[in-house]
């Protein structure tokens, strides 16, 4: 294996045929030691998050299949936390973030709060940010994304709504186990020229509650993976 690319909270090797092995690890978004999804920096290390992150991703890499959702997922390895998946093309220099929310909490309450309750439920509401620490990953618009060439209209029209699907099915996994979604981070590529949802869907990027209080990445897997 090739190693290209050391990530936040994965490696990325080129494997020999082709194909790409993401090694989670066990660092998670945050902080001063606080998880935040939202975040662009690491805050915190928790020792099996990252064998922790691959169970729910797999886990919902298979039921989006079931919907007939694209993703770039082909295999896991747990016990060694590592993933296969085709390679794929990111959007821009170094990618979009997509944040779907469903509360009004993190960083959507604090720059918006002045015209929001915290918490105050939000329909599906889509927003992109470019992948960009030095520039703390601003957020865009969607003519600005095509003006700048990164997607065509259509592109993000498409991306919209697979990730209002998305956000719906992973609404509808967790509320089965009594847990409900306030908002999620999602990422796509383009395979082959189609736009498929990329990297991960585990704990490490969405905030959940059950009976109103958080519930940790760690937490959320032995909840939902069962």
């Amino acid at each position: 294996m090739k190693f290209i690319y050391q990530g936040k909270t994965k490696d990325v090797y080129k494997t020999d045929d082709g194909n790409y092995l993401l090694k989670f690890k066990d660092d998670l978004t945050g902080i001063d030691g606080v998880f935040d999804p939202g975040s662009n920096s690491v805050g915190l290390s928790i020792p099996g998050a990252g064998m922790a992150g691959l169970r729910m991703s797999v886990y919902f890499f298979e039921k989006l299949k079931e919907h007939g959702i694209p993703t770039h997922y082909i295999s896991s390895d747990i016990d060694n936390a590592e993933m296969i998946v085709r390679g794929a093309k990111a959007f821009g220099k170094d990618g979009l973030e997509v944040i779907c929310r469903l509360r009004a909490v993190g960083s959507f309450y604090r720059r918006y709060g002045t015209y929001v309750e915290e918490g105050a439920p939000l329909d599906k509401f889509v927003e992109i940010t470019i992948k960009d620490d030095e520039r703390g990953d601003p957020p865009i618009s969607k003519d600005a994304l095509a003006m700048l060439g990164v997607m065509s209209e259509d592109e993000y029209e498409t991306l919209k709504t697979l990730t209002k699907k998305i956000t719906g099915i992973v609404k509808g996994e967790l509320a089965l186990k009594g847990l409900e979604l306030y908002d999620i981070k999602l990422e796509f590529g383009l395979c082959d020229g189609e736009i498929v949802l990329i990297d991960e869907i585990s704990g490490g990027n969405m905030r959940a509650y059950k009976d109103g209080a958080t519930v940790g990445p760690l937490e959320l897997v032995s909840l939902v993976v069962v």
